[in-house]
């Protein structure tokens, strides 16, 4: 209902919530040529993130909070795995912001390693993070999921909001349904995840997953453990690849 009292028509295309791009959405089927040319962004999008990410390596992807600041625990957690991931020789990726993404970029940077980060154009909180070897921006986040997950080896979640419950919840479903391979999935923060882990396991009880699909997360504080757990699920059982050489003459690298 309108602030005068009148009733509002949920089809006027004076939709007041959102930007531009949300009543795009809301709107629903458009033409077919304006189908066709969002089908071509959605495409160029793609294409963009496989070449500029085909030659990053093994990576790990860590996901986390854009909102916690440098002081904090997390904060100095998420750089910690950082190092310690690119010690293992991994790429560290992650969403390319502030918080726990910057931190686990700047643990990797300050250890020697490669750190990339697929950014996500957002109205606020996503300012790329200043400790990136290589970023890619982009306008859709089911295609910067996509990307997170295709070049990872396995997942390190550290204490998020929604997003990043999305992001665990959509790697965990991926290797429950064996869309992917049985990638080591790591949550660090026990206190901050008891709770959601505690449901997990009345979803067991209840039968709405199984008891196994609990293994496919380790729920840790310890840096050491996390990187055990990561060696011995990921390094050692699919081991690194080589890394192909980019070629100039394609404009790849």
């Amino acid at each position: 209902m309108a602030k005068d009292g009148s009733q509002s028509n949920p089809h006027d295309k004076k939709i007041s919530a959102g930007n531009g791009s949300d009543r795009y959405f809301l709107e629903g089927p458009k033409s077919r040529s304006s189908e066709t040319m969002m089908l071509f962004r959605i495409v160029a999008e793609f294409i963009r993130g496989f070449r500029r990410l085909h030659f990053i390596g093994p990576s790990v992807t860590v996901f986390g909070s854009a909102r916690f600041k440098e002081d904090h625990p997390y904060y100095q957690l998420a750089r910690e795995v950082g190092a310690a991931l690119a010690n293992l020789g991994f790429t560290v990726m992650t969403g390319g912001g502030p918080g726990i993404m910057e931190a686990a970029n700047r643990g990797a940077k300050e250890a020697g390693g490669h750190s990339v980060g697929c950014n996500i154009t957002l109205p606020h909180e996503q300012a790329p993070s200043p400790y990136l070897d290589k970023m890619v921006e982009f306008r859709y986040f089911f295609i910067r999921k996509v990307m997170l997950v295709k070049y990872s080896y396995a997942f390190v979640v550290l204490p998020g909001g929604v997003g990043t419950m999305d992001e665990l919840f959509e790697a965990l479903t991926l290797i429950q349904t064996r869309k992917i391979k049985n990638f080591p999935i790591v949550v660090m923060g026990k206190e901050y995840y008891y709770e959601m882990y505690d449901f997990l396991e009345e979803m067991v009880r209840q039968k709405t997953i199984s008891p196994e699909d609990l293994d496919l997360l380790m729920l840790t504080d310890s840096v050491e453990e996390a990187m055990a757990h990561i060696e011995k699920h990921a390094v050692q059982k699919f081991e690194l690849k080589r890394v192909p050489k980019p070629m100039r003459v394609l404009g790849e690298g």
